[in-house]
């Protein structure tokens, strides 16, 4: 920041004591200096929501039992919170968001937007008629060299895409896990998760991340997806076959039962003219080929990268930077909205931040890979 400004004044929903994303997101939001967090509803269980804020250092009258009573009580006070990061399971975000949003609080959500397509449409509904921004944390998408790919694309560098080659594979469900595995439990239950396993989790990454790379119409998808452990309600494995509008084809596989894999998040992209490759877990160097001309590397900050937004490196060269920067740099731009809205301006539609069509078209997915999975690997639109 040129001058100084005060940190902006954040609630969490979820995220207590325990919780793995919302620590990240905490972290993510202290990286930059933009925010402070000053109020929560930590847990559903209230006991675990208030030895969750004292361990956060929140004060006790900002430490809240339910997501009501804190967006009520919190649009009241002269310094309640300007927005709220919302990090519990898929099935609260929809009526956790709507509070907020109808109260004129910013959102900032975890991803999938919600478990199914009608919370999804209620969600738009709230937050189509909110002056609230609504922003969705689809954190690949604010890697360095993922927006320079994108730059790249966009600037004709690789020509008219042809083939587009997205997975995510991981290993940690290979086998059923104990009941006492919050992770797990209600990642693997429908409830909770939505019907979508591995395609909600990390299947609506990969979809996100391909698309937003290539700018990418989605048009069809065919989905072969597996619940290969036994007893297990949602799927862990899925195929999926992609067809965009503007003619070019795609493969995705998502898998949480692939040994040997922790998070292996990689995207390849081929045109008419070259290619390009990335993988998360090594996500500060990038393949390029020009057609008939010998493989380059490019890194993060490196030379040759002037599609990478200086805002979004924060060391030089050679010095790595990754999955919590990612999410940082998402919390960053976020910050600069909310600032602009505070001054009457209208930023979002300006940047690259994920929002509610992201998230809508990511609840299409999960959506139509169940259902043509069901009809045995039909086809079925996404429009």
């Amino acid at each position: 920041m040129s001058e100084f400004q005060r940190p902006i004044r954040l609630g969490m929903v979820g995220g207590g004591n325990d919780a793995f994303i919302g620590a990240v997101h905490r972290i993510a939001a202290r990286i930059d200096g933009q925010y402070e967090l000053v109020a929560g509803a930590l847990s559903s269980t209230p006991d675990k929501a208030q030895a969750s804020g004292k361990a956060l250092g929140l004060a006790p009258d900002r430490t809240y039992d339910d997501f009501k009573s804190m967006a009520i009580r919190e649009a009241r006070l002269k310094d309640g919170i300007e927005a709220v990061a919302i990090v519990t399971p898929n099935h609260v975000h929809m009526a956790a968001a709507r509070e907020f949003l109808k109260r004129g609080i910013h959102v900032i959500c975890d991803k999938p937007l919600t478990s199914n397509l009608a919370d999804a449409r209620k969600m738009a509904q709230a937050v189509e008629t909110s002056d609230a921004l609504f922003i969705l944390t689809h954190n690949y998408t604010s890697y360095p060299l993922i927006r320079q790919a994108r730059d790249m694309i966009a600037s004709g560098d690789l020509g008219d895409i042809r083939v587009v080659q997205v997975e995510y594979p991981q290993d940690w469900l290979t086998q059923a896990q104990p009941k006492d595995n919050k992770q797990a439990s209600w990642r693997t239950d429908p409830a909770r998760s939505g019907a979508g396993g591995s395609t909600g989790d990390i299947g609506t990454h990969a979809f996100n991340l391909a698309c937003f790379v290539t700018g990418l119409t989605p048009d069809s998808l065919c989905a072969d997806i597996q619940s290969f452990v036994q007893g297990r309600q949602v799927d862990d494995n899925a195929h999926v076959m992609l067809r965009f509008q503007e003619g070019a084809r795609g493969m995705l596989w998502c898998s949480q039962v692939a040994p040997g894999n922790e998070n292996g998040l990689r995207l390849r992209v081929y045109g008419a003219k070259g290619g390009i490759e990335w993988e998360q877990e090594t996500p500060n160097v990038m393949r390029h080929t020009a057609f008939g001309e010998p493989t380059r590397l490019l890194t993060r900050a490196g030379a040759g990268t002037d599609g990478q937004p200086e805002h979004l490196v924060r060391t030089p060269g050679g010095h790595p930077e990754g999955y919590l920067e990612g999410f940082a740099n998402i919390y960053l731009e976020a910050a600069e909205c909310i600032r602009a809205k505070q001054d009457g301006r209208d930023m979002q539609s300006e940047t690259l931040l994920p929002g509610l069509n992201e998230g809508l078209m990511g609840m299409r997915f999960i959506d139509a890979c169940v259902r043509s999975s069901a009809r045995n690997a039909a086809w079925i639109s996404l429009q």
